[in-house]
């Protein structure tokens, strides 16, 4: 295999560089040193050889570079004489009667090209070097040679096994103290995910370098060949890749040959009793094949049995191999696991039955391994388990009924709600179904958990309301219910049920069901009643679910704790703190596709409340990684829609809103007005007071939410909606307006007896409605956004705060009074935008501040919101031609295949080129990218 080009990245080996420089400048007392570099191929040997050379050339060293080669009639030290050929042309060939003549005569030669220096001679696949060079190198590194010599040689471990003579040359220069052997491992999985990066122009999805990592075992040159696979789209393994590794296969002696193509269908780690069943070899035999496959580097051994280093092996040899054979090698695995005592090893015993084509004999052990894997909380790889179970059996099967219910449940389980609702559908078509009330309680849980929340509340009533409901069933539907009126916002309710809830699990319920009716209980009470009380008996739910160690347990209790404090309480830091506490349980438990992510995206909204917005991001990257679906997918988009608004990233923002419209059929208010309020945001901060409106008025009327904190929001933005209007010099709606006023005093008559921590947060949003009320009506009022400022420092929430600022400072310039104050303000404000990232809201602050003729401060902060031709032609200074042919292409609204067509070049590399614009210009989009390039056109 051959060795990295030079045109890639050099990545994970620096601080290997560094070592073999220094061990090279160390001589000894003979004035030598040498470095042998040993490793597997297309490990990166070569390409440190000439990183080396290029870095020693010059700085003291004269340099030789030669490389040996795989002919057994090569002339004597050929590569030694290749490397003075380089340096000299004119070199005569050298030929002498005896070794000894020849020696003199080449360090002569050596001599008089390293003069003053130290010479660096650098000798590629040493392995295959002759009889005469490793004479050399042993009379050289000796001192004998009266040479200042320092060798520097790369050495393919595969190829030194058995009597290879280059073992006995290394195993005497290892004596001397200025030899060093150095062991070039393959990358590890970080630094495969940075050069797989590297060669794609861009951070792959982690699922793809996961892949390329696993595929290649961390060999830099394999990962460079999947990398450029991954890049340019292809699928199907290289041709150079598949050629390179037959051949090397090919090389093996026939007993290794064979045991590798036996390892190669097995489930890694395999043991030595099983290969020796797999193997019809004897002992001693089988042992000698495994040590030359392990000496090819094909194989690796450790405690736990052998193992490919690369699994791309397996795949290249599966082409190879003849359907008949892989099957009688697969079943010659299931016969050996079987043949052993003790607990059957399920899932290996399931893939081989099943790759033996015998799935009658595979279902059994399939069905073990789902459960093994659920009782370890795996709930991917059950369900993947109850896939092949259900794939498997025959739909006349009578245990196809019990698989189904296991399936819809793992797929539910792992996100995969549509799925769970599906195969729900044909277990309930079955003759042999459950009773109605289990059904109609599966059914209504995966609607809940697709974001389906008002038929679930339907199923809900019908699993209640069913014949065959048992006491235990109707605690979990009631507790279910509880939940699931909290989504929706009708906390009263959800009061009754969770309640009833309680006293039903007291009796006949399991922990789940006193869990779920705890947090929903503790929730609702927290809000309406008395927040000490709520919060002590989520924390006993808490308490509770961590005894119980179940995902579902520990994700419902910490889940409420966790919005309960960042939301109604304003105890936002603490609920970060749980948020991300409950996160990390989890992610250990197999549920980073639900609970976790709707963990993370409940931490995301608390950082974006306290204004730290940059990590905010960061924790919403990592919690996209997981895909999630339904109703997580909405706390996650609606989390990230927040941030882009803020951001004024109007069109991921968008984008992700239409996502959560789709998703939300039938939401609750919990997702549907927070959803409606960044509608409306979104339409403010682009002049369009209607869409606003819309959004406003649609949440005021539809809902049937008793959250008052989520009201007052939306009210919010629906009077500071009209008040943009207004100044804007559109009309005001009078109907809106009034509409807004009853959400107002709804707000006033339900925190009369709402408790201190809730009254405080919705009490801040009055006072903003009232200041934007003074705006409507042209009153330029600053005492009651004084107010807001105020109450929402206390709170601790910047944003808020901040805006309350912009608008006391523009009332106090519009009347003349307090100039000093107002200005202060603004800055305070602008300042605050700035960290944030808040662009939209800085760029308004600006503008007001431009209206009063108010410097806010550095003109280098002013500079960061400028987007005039200056700024732009900046930006493209960047580019390269070529990027600048694209970007011009883009801006005049062709696609990447009329680019490529226009270019004369791929589509794939358009895109590729795009990306590295939006790069360099820091866009996120098409608009974006084309909007710098008009600008400074």
């Amino acid at each position: 295999m051959v060795g990295l080009g030079d045109e890639g990245p050099l990545v994970g080996r620096t601080g290997t560089l560094a070592d073999i420089q220094s061990y090279l400048r160390n001589v000894g007392p003979g004035g030598s040193s040498a470095v042998f570099v040993t490793g597997e191929s297309g490990v990166g040997k070569t390409r440190l050889l000439r990183e080396t050379a290029e870095a020693l050339r010059g700085g003291g060293f004269a340099v030789l570079f030669g490389t040996c080669l795989d002919i057994g009639d090569a002339s004597p030290l050929h590569p030694v004489l290749q490397a003075l050929r380089r340096h000299d042309d004119s070199t005569r060939s050298t030929t002498a009667d005896d070794a000894g003549a020849l020696l003199e005569r080449v360090s002569h030669d050596l001599r008089a090209i390293a003069g003053d220096q130290q010479l660096l001679l650098v000798l590629d696949d040493l392995q295959w070097a002759d009889r005469s060079t490793r004479q050399l190198l042993l009379y050289l590194l000796a001192g004998l040679g009266d040479v200042r010599v320092s060798v520097l040689a790369a050495i393919r471990a595969e190829a030194l096994h058995g009597t290879h003579p280059l073992r006995r040359v290394l195993a005497e220069l290892r004596r001397l103290r200025s030899v060093r052997v150095v062991d070039l491992a393959p990358l590890n999985q970080e630094q495969t995910h940075e050069l797989v990066a590297a060669i794609v122009g861009r951070a792959p999805a982690v699922e793809d370098a996961d892949r390329v990592f696993k595929r290649s075992g961390g060999n830099p040159f394999v990962v460079e060949e999947l990398s450029r696979d991954l890049r340019d789209g292809r699928v199907e393994l290289s041709d150079t890749l598949r050629e390179i590794f037959l051949s090397r296969v090919d090389e093996l002696p026939p007993k290794a040959h064979s045991v590798v193509h036996a390892i190669a269908a097995g489930v890694e780690p395999i043991h030595h009793s099983v290969l020796a069943r797999v193997v019809p070899l004897p002992e001693d035999q089988l042992i000698e094949a495994v040590r030359a496959a392990v000496t090819h580097r094909f194989v690796a051994s450790d405690g736990d049995g052998y193992k490919l280093r690369h699994r791309l092996v397996a795949e290249v040899l599966e082409a190879e191999v003849l359907p008949a054979e892989a099957a009688s090698l697969h079943r010659r695995y299931a016969e050996a696991l079987e043949s052993f005592e003790g607990e059957p090893d399920n899932a290996r015993l399931a893939f081989h039955w099943q790759r033996a084509g015998e799935p009658g004999r595979a279902l059994a052990p399939v069905v073990a391994a789902a459960h093994a894997a659920e009782r370890m909380y795996g709930f991917a790889e059950a369900h993947r388990y109850w896939t092949i179970a259900l794939q498997l059996s025959a739909e006349t099967d009578p245990r196809r009924t019990d698989l189904l219910g296991s399936a819809a449940e793992s797929a539910h389980h792992c996100g995969e709600h549509l799925l769970a609702l599906a195969r729900l559908e044909e277990l309930a078509g079955r003759p042999d179904a459950p009773g109605q009330s289990d059904v109609h309680l599966r059914r209504a849980r995966y609607l809940a958990a697709a974001g389906r929340s008002a038929t679930a509340e339907i199923e809900y009533q019908r699993a209640l309301e069913a014949p065959d409901c048992t006491p235990r069933r109707r605690a979990s539907a009631a507790a279910y219910l509880a939940e699931l009126l909290l989504h929706l916002g009708r906390y009263a309710d959800a009061n009754q049920h969770a309640r009833e809830a309680l006293e039903l699990a007291a009796v006949n319920g399991a922990t789940a069901d006193l869990v779920r009716a705890s947090a929903a209980l503790g929730f609702s009470a927290a809000f309406r009643e008395d927040p000490d009380a709520g919060l002590a008996v989520i924390r006993h739910a808490v308490e509770i679910a961590e005894r119980s160690g179940h995902p579902d347990d520990l994700g419902v209790a910490y889940l409420h704790l966790a919005e309960l404090l960042t939301g109604p309480l304003n105890s936002i830091e603490e609920g970060v703190l749980v948020a991300r506490r409950g996160a990390e349980q989890l992610a250990a438990r197999g549920v980073g596709r639900t609970y976790q992510t709707r963990l993370l995206a409940i931490a995301a909204k608390g950082l974006f409340r306290i204004g730290q917005w940059a990590e905010a991001s960061a924790v919403l990257e990592t919690a996209m990684r997981h895909r999630p679906s339904g109703a997580d997918a909405v706390e996650l988009l609606l989390s990230r829609s927040q941030l882009w608004v803020g951001f004024g990233e109007v069109d991921h923002a968008r984008r992700d809103l239409d996502a959560v419209a789709t998703l939300l059929a039938g939401g609750g208010a919990r997702h549907v007005l927070p959803m409606l309020t960044l509608r409306a945001g979104l339409a403010m901060w682009q002049g369009e007071h209607a869409e606003a409106r819309a959004a406003v008025q649609r949440g005021v009327t539809e809902t049937r939410s008793d959250d008052l904190v989520l009201l007052g929001v939306l009210a919010w933005h629906g009077l500071r909606a009209e008040a943009q209007a207004h100044v804007a010099g559109q009309p005001v709606d009078p109907g809106a307006i009034r509409r807004l006023r009853t959400v107002m005093d709804r707000l006033v008559k339900g925190v009369v007896d709402a408790p201190p921590a809730v009254r405080a947060v919705v009490d801040g949003y009055l006072d903003l409605c009232t200041a934007e009320l003074s705006r409507v009506e042209d009153r330029h009022d600053p005492e009651p956004w004084a107010r807001a400022a105020a109450i929402w420092d206390r709170r601790q929430q910047p944003y808020p705060a901040a805006y309350a600022r912009l608008r006391h400072a523009e009332a106090s310039l519009q009347r003349r009074v307090r100039r000093t104050a107002a200005v202060n303000g603004l800055r305070q404000a602008y300042a605050t935008a700035l960290a944030m990232g808040a662009r939209p809201f800085a760029n308004e602050i600006v503008g007001v501040a431009q209206r009063f003729r108010v410097t806010l401060g550095d003109d280098t902060q002013n500079a960061l919101l400028a987007s005039g031709p200056e700024r732009a032609a900046d930006e493209l200074a960047a580019l390269t031609g070529r990027e600048r042919e694209v970007l011009a292409a883009v801006a005049e609204g062709l696609t990447n295949r009329e680019i490529g067509e226009q270019l004369f070049i791929s589509e794939r590399t358009v895109g590729v080129h795009l990306g590295h614009i939006f790069d360099k210009l820091q866009v996120r989009s098409r608009v974006q990218a084309s909007r710098v390039y008009l600008t400074a056109a």
